[in-house]
């Protein structure tokens, strides 16, 4: 038999690996998904804003009800975030830190906000904090209300963006363990510098990192936040909010140029989780592993 006649046996090829058609075709869809999803909004929202010129658009963002709006959200995020970041440490170094009974259970709870509309998550916070509740009605009556004023919209921004912090420090500290916590305690030390000359050390950029997720999404919460607030100018109405109502009443440079301000808070914090993500990349990897 010739060496002709032998078949060369096939080329092996990873099963990861497609033809350079595939790949750019894979790569080309998700371009094109990108730029009809996000760019295109993205770009429509700054050419709306700027439709009657820079002047314009300017002249709208410096009025009562949009300085009041930005005010509003910067505030609500600034209470919000740091809460939820103590809130976000204490339930991971419980669940982590500590054997127990429905550690499961806490989980999800945990996980809730993920799964339960923030429509709904308002509509709770009225029925427990609402005037015609007997907790809300007491607190009225004290001069503190919770539904139709700050409180309301605190509580409802601190409920959708609780898990973000928790989520990104929990697979962290299961995988650090427990070995140099009680290393530092058999060695002397209290709790408190344990946590701070230990834990926190080795947990700081995942915390940054849901940090910037809760930030992001604080400021960009409408639905809950639009149950309990009231919508009143001025006073309840953060900027998503007033977007809208600006929109309603046919006020579209406004609409989009508060749209504008509240999208390039969105894209210097995905810049900075960006870079976060480039600079520490080994450290924040375990956070992807669940």
């Amino acid at each position: 038999m010739s060496d002709a006649t032998i078949a060369k046996p096939a080329r092996f090829r990873p099963a990861t690996e497609e033809s350079p058609a595939t790949r750019w075709a894979l790569i080309a869809v998700s371009f094109a998904g990108l730029a009809i999803l996000v760019l295109a909004p993205l770009i429509a929202v700054f050419v709306e804003a700027l439709a009657d010129g820079i002047a314009a658009s300017l002249k709208s963002l410096t009025s009562p009800d949009a300085r009041g709006a930005i005010r509003l959200t910067l505030t609500i995020a600034a209470i919000s975030v740091p809460l939820n970041a103590i809130f976000g440490i204490a339930a991971a170094w419980f669940i982590t830190k500590f054997d127990f009974r429905g550690k499961a259970f806490l989980i999800t709870l945990i996980d809730l906000p993920f799964s339960v509309s923030p429509v709904v998550a308002g509509l709770c916070i009225v029925l427990m904090f609402g005037a015609n509740s007997a907790i809300g009605g007491w607190l009225v009556a004290q001069g503190y209300p919770i539904v139709f004023a700050m409180p309301g919209i605190i509580l409802a921004t601190m409920f959708v963006t609780f898990p973000f912090v928790a989520r990104e420090l929990i697979p962290v500290m299961i995988e650090q363990g427990r070995a140099e916590e009680e290393a530092a305690l058999t060695l002397g030390a209290s709790g408190w510098r344990t946590f701070r000359t230990v834990t926190l050390p080795n947990i700081r950029w995942a915390l940054l990192y849901g940090v910037l997720l809760c930030n992001a999404r604080a400021m960009g919460e409408f639905g809950a936040v639009a149950v309990v607030s009231g919508k009143i100018r001025g006073q309840t109405a953060t900027m998503p909010i007033t977007i809208e109502m600006l929109y309603q009443e046919y006020l579209s440079v406004a609409a989009f140029s508060l749209a504008g301000v509240l999208a390039l808070l969105a894209l210097v914090t995905l810049l900075l989780k960006t870079a976060l993500e480039i600079r520490h990349a080994d450290q924040l990897a375990a956070t992807h592993r669940h």
